[in-house]
């Protein structure tokens, strides 16, 4: 039975890849994780990794090599999907040391395990690396972002990613290794973090409607236009790339764009969340100084030709259905009693 590594299981993308591979693959699981990290997008799988059902966790950290080492050493995955890393681009301008370390060198730690074990034992995975669309950064107003595009760091989140970006392709050409890198531009769905605009959003009318905040919503930068697209439909990219590459059918070190095909100017996506509650009429919105990052990557269309001529694929998922299963996420949350921070 083949075995597949997901790092970033407690995560929204990670979570969810576990949740696509059980439903639709016989692989077994090993789901990497920092022994503190936050429960609650796998309490649902935790009878599961009880009974080793098909899946189990291994304790460890991008940070320490050692981790890596042993878990590499003694479960040798067939696939890896590198999801794992410290992913929220506003929080970047506040810890950029952490984000390059984890982003950085952390990915560099587990393609370095995984090259000496190629050289050692001929041991050859395909794995998935996963960058960013914000490697783009400050794109030109009317332009769509192909995988072509030049990168332009707007962050220390981007920066970092352009750096695994680079190592996923330098880690195929050198060395060999089966790697193809994505690209994906915002998505949303159930259990993004509250950290991100729509899910901040749709938290914030959740805690309204719920009677935890003042019915004033707070935002930061409303001048950006973007496409969206739900977790779930690039999950299924991911699979179906990595089938194409175990396959041998996509050249190593590949880069490709994921991405929506739904466009919105970000306070349209306030006001298609503010319809699916009986309260919309009477939320107001206010911005937030504080949510407002020292630059933006504020203009984000992307081009998915490419990804298109290796897979038969396409979001499936409306981007109004992605923002109300989004808010009803937050009211279930709620509902069980946690309530989350207001931020």
């Amino acid at each position: 039975m083949e075995k597949a590594l997901i790092t970033g299981f407690t995560g929204q993308v990670g979570s969810q890849m576990a949740d696509f591979l059980l439903e639709n693959t016989d692989y077994e699981i090993l789901a990497l994780m920092r022994w503190q990290e936050s429960m609650d997008n796998i309490y649902h799988l935790t009878d599961r990794i009880n009974k080793k059902d098909r899946i189990s966790i291994f304790y460890g950290d991008l940070n320490d090599y050692s981790s890596l080492q042993k878990l590499f050493k003694t479960h040798k995955p067939d696939f890896v999907f590198h999801l794992a890393a410290q992913s929220f681009p506003k929080t970047s301008f506040d810890i950029p040391i952490e984000t390059l370390q984890t982003n950085i060198i952390g990915t560099a730690n587990l393609l370095e395990n995984i090259r000496i074990l190629k050289q050692s034992e001929d041991y050859d995975p395909v794995v998935h690396v996963c960058s960013s669309s914000e490697v783009y950064g400050r794109a030109k107003t009317g332009i769509k972002l192909n995988e072509e595009t030049p990168f332009h760091g707007a962050s220390p989140y981007s920066i970092s990613k352009i750096g695994t970006d680079y190592l996923g392709r330098f880690y195929a050409e050198a060395y060999g290794i089966r790697t193809f890198i994505t690209r994906m531009g915002t998505h949303s769905g159930p259990r993004r973090s509250d950290v991100f605009f729509e899910s901040t959003v749709a938290k914030q009318i959740a805690l309204i409607e719920s009677g935890y905040q003042e019915p004033v919503i707070k935002v930061g930068n409303l001048s950006s236009v973007r496409t969206f697209q739900d977790c779930r439909d690039a999950i299924r990219a991911y699979y179906l790339l990595s089938l194409e590459s175990q396959k041998g059918k996509i050249p190593k070190g590949e880069a490709f764009n994921i991405a929506g095909e739904e466009a919105f100017e970000l306070p349209e996506i306030i006001e298609i969340l503010l319809e699916f509650s009986d309260m919309g009429g009477g939320i107001k919105v206010e911005i937030d100084k504080a949510r407002l990052r020292p630059i933006d990557a504020d203009y984000q269309m992307f081009d998915n030709t490419k990804i298109k001529s290796f897979i038969d694929w396409k979001p499936q998922i409306p981007v109004r259905q992605m923002l109300k299963d989004l808010l009803n996420h937050w009211r279930n949350e709620i509902k069980r009693g946690r309530i989350p921070l207001n931020r």
